[in-house]
């Protein structure tokens, strides 16, 4: 627990990429592996369900500190975050005896024994495991046991730091971490082996595009790019091996249930064959919205009724095995030859190759993609014809070159408290549009703003607060921001009637009043429906 606990606060008080990476390497290389399998499981965002119910570690807390009710709700208020809050709590213990008791003890056997027990054992264990542990400590079991722990790196740095610390292959390692895996010492030391065995259905590490950041012309000659439009769909990857199919998202999860067709689809394809691709809602030839496509993932089991009420195409782009070879080290244009010869013989009506757009210069492409909003896409892919399949976010072959976000301008009513290094600040925000004379929540956002602008925004928040509701405020209706996103939908679920994808603060209007702000009428007017072609 203790290495762990080191581990935690090297990453979270830098922010060099660099010094993460070594601090994960020494991690690994210096923790007995049975801990770092368990480490290496929650730092890539694996999680385990809640062990102990929020209330029973509350009273604990509270019988142990003689916090009363209302005392301890404004504690956790102040300080936002229920494991920062324990943690806090049981610093000033008495007759502390630090014990070191090893991480996969802890996660195999300590705590589902708590979990099995009833609420007063789990309240005089948990009392006890306090008093044997630092404040970082308990912070970090509080995690666990509520099912909350993030690591605060990404997949890809994790990666990085065991091949840092062994020298294991990147692309091998990459894949035998994707999907369900046993979470035993005997597998964590079996990493560095070439040995694919067990990984006949799991899919390639994902090759992911880079933002264009300035001009697309300064990328090169348009004759060595394959053009496509950016489609609003789920990137993933069809994999056939051993007379099997399984479907995965880029977020490396296995989404074969939601989609039934594809699996059918896939049962076609020869053995040994992996497509890239998005699935997009098609429907009458037409790509429709994408919140057509939600309504299958929301859903364990998609009947017969879900699947001809909200079809699915899945939009080829990539083939990345054929005939159980792997063609990720061919240049894109050979792949893309064989994926259309693929998707032209099979001739499936839920299979599809994505167009490739031929220009003469980029002031073509320039002027095409202003037509990115009315065709229902986001803007285009820039590929590099001479590019292989990579891993992850690197830059140089694959660009993604969106179009400027829809803005709305609205009013902030509520705020709540952050996790992590922001628990004391308000940095999560709701605002709203104007309806019948009256401000309607429309959307929620948390990112845009500077360190500085969070702190100022949050005493501001602290001195016009309306109504307190546990770590929510509403605020005096101020404060005017410019807020962006992708997509905008209808949506029965929510107050406004509507639903935006990916909203994001772009800065505050201090040149705007409240009654300046849109209203949920302009709103609609942006609203719009795909209707063209893949």
């Amino acid at each position: 627990m203790k290495r762990l606990v080191q581990l935690f606060e090297e990453i979270d008080t830098t922010t060099s990429t660099k010094a993460k990476v070594t601090a994960l390497a020494t991690y690994f290389q210096t923790a007995p592996p049975r801990d770092a399998v368990w480490t290496l499981y929650y730092f890539l965002g694996r999680k385990q369900k809640r062990l102990v119910k929020r209330k029973t570690i509350q009273t604990a807390v509270q019988e142990l500190s003689e916090l009363p009710d209302w005392l301890f709700e404004q504690s956790y208020t102040a300080v936002g975050d229920l494991a920062e809050t324990i943690a806090l709590l049981t610093e000033s213990i008495g007759h502390k005896v630090f014990s070191d008791v090893p991480l996969h003890v802890w996660i195999e056997e300590r705590l589902p024994f708590l979990s099995k027990q009833n609420e007063d054992e789990q309240k005089i264990i948990l009392k006890n495991w306090w008093r044997e542990l630092s404040t970082e400590e308990v912070f970090i079991l509080t995690k666990l046991i509520t099912g909350g722990f993030r690591s605060g790196v990404s997949v890809r740095l994790v990666v990085r730091g065991l091949v840092e610390a062994f020298q294991w292959d990147e692309a091998i390692l990459s894949e035998k971490l994707i999907g369900e895996w046993p979470v035993t010492e005997d597998w964590f030391l079996g990493l560095g082996s070439a040995e694919r065995e067990g990984l006949s259905l799991y899919p390639y590490p994902f090759f992911l595009a880079s933002p264009v950041d300035g001009e697309a012309e300064a990328l090169g000659p348009i004759q060595d790019f394959a053009v496509e439009w950016k489609w609003d769909g789920i990137r993933s990857q069809i994999v056939k091996r051993e007379g099997q199919v399984a479907i995965w998202s880029r977020g490396e999860e296995l989404i074969s249930q939601s989609f039934p067709e594809l699996l059918t689809l896939g049962k076609e394809l020869a053995d040994g064959t992996v497509l890239d691709g998005e699935i997009l809602a098609f429907a009458e030839g037409k790509v429709k919205a994408f919140a057509d496509l939600q309504k299958r993932l929301q859903r364990k089991k998609v009947s017969e009724k879900m699947v001809k009420e909200n079809p699915v195409v899945f939009l080829a782009f990539d083939c990345l095995q054929a005939n159980s070879v792997d063609l990720r080290d061919q240049p894109l244009g050979e792949r893309r030859r064989i994926l259309d010869s693929i998707v032209k013989d099979m001739n499936h009506p839920t299979l599809q190759s994505s167009t490739l757009i031929l220009l003469e210069s980029w002031d073509e492409l320039l002027t095409l993609r202003g037509e990115s909003r009315s065709r229902g896409v986001e803007g285009m892919m820039l590929k590099r014809l001479s590019s292989v399949y990579q891993m992850g976010r690197k830059k140089g072959d694959w660009w993604k070159w969106k179009i400027d976000p829809m803005t709305l301008d609205a009013v902030m009513l509520y705020a709540q408290a952050g996790h992590g290094k922001r628990a004391n600040l308000y940095t999560d925000y709701t605002f709203g549009l104007w309806k019948d004379g009256q401000i309607v929540p429309f959307a929620k956002a948390y990112s845009g703003l500077s360190n500085e602008e969070i702190g100022k925004l949050d005493t501001w928040i602290r001195k016009n607060t309306l109504e307190k509701f546990g770590p929510v405020r509403s605020v005096k209706p101020l404060k005017v921001f410019e807020i962006a996103f992708e997509g905008i939908q209808l949506s029965p679920r929510h107050k406004s009637g509507i639903a935006v994808r990916f909203p994001r603060i772009l800065r505050e209007r201090l040149d705007k009043k409240p009654e300046d702000a849109d209203s949920l009428a302009t709103a609609m007017e942006l609203m719009h429906a795909p209707t063209v072609d893949a």
